[in-house]
């Protein structure tokens, strides 16, 4: 699976669970994205469904993707 990376722009009503300007892991599918959800891994540390718009994808280098793991 696509290792796929986020930048919060909105964190609107999700104060508790995602920072705005901070970088997280994504899960995307195709069922998701036609709906305009995200599956993001959040502060929590599990992954949970939040508006796209909330998003922008960004890539980062490889060599920074393991800390994400």
């Amino acid at each position: 699976m696509e290792n796929i990376f986020v930048l919060c722009i909105n964190n609107e009503h999700y104060e508790s669970s995602l920072e705005r300007r901070k970088i997280y892991k994504a899960i995307q599918n195709d069922f998701i994205k036609k709906n305009g959800l995200i599956r993001v891994v959040d502060e929590t540390g599990e992954d949970y469904l939040y508006p796209s718009e909330y998003f922008l994808r960004i890539e980062i280098p490889e060599e920074a993707e393991k800390i994400f793991k």
